[in-house]
């Protein structure tokens, strides 16, 4: 009966010790779904950007892309955004894909503008400045390097 106590207690501590580590994961994670307002941008471009990536002011998560898609007429990539509801955007705020590192992923970053009136919930932010990918920033340092010598 002894030992039937301790293998029975030891499974409840295993098993407490597991829930414990999945809330733990589940908060650093953070996997809540994104709350907040609505809006989106678009891009020529947003090589790397996917749906989760954060949105930054000031290197401060501020909101999650939500969706990407493409704008049959213009041929544009289209960035939704949630923007937590307690930062209020302005209409001239600038947009921009970043990477966080060499190796990492891109995120979403937003540079405040002076504008007095807010940017409504679903609005668009108009003021987008597109990704540079690594190989094309690669094929400019090189051609910088190298110099037009005319095949020679």
């Amino acid at each position: 009966m002894k030992r039937n106590i301790v293998e029975t207690t030891t499974g409840a501590v295993v098993i407490l010790v597991a829930l414990v580590f999945l809330v733990f994961s589940y908060n650093v994670a953070d996997l809540r779904p994104a709350e907040g307002y609505e809006v989106i941008a678009k891009f020529n471009a947003v090589d790397g950007l996917a749906v989760g990536s954060d949105v930054r002011v000031a290197g401060v998560k501020i909101g999650t892309v939500v969706d990407q898609s493409i704008d049959q007429e213009e041929y544009r990539a289209i960035v939704r955004m949630k923007i937590n509801p307690e930062i209020q955007l302005t209409k001239d705020t600038v947009v921009r894909i970043s990477s966080a590192g060499l190796l990492s992923g891109k995120y979403v970053k937003l540079e405040p503008g002076g504008a007095a009136e807010a940017l409504a919930p679903g609005g668009e932010l108009v003021n987008t400045k597109d990704v540079i990918s690594l190989e094309e920033l690669l094929g400019k340092v090189i051609f910088l390097v190298t110099g037009d010598e005319g095949g020679q």
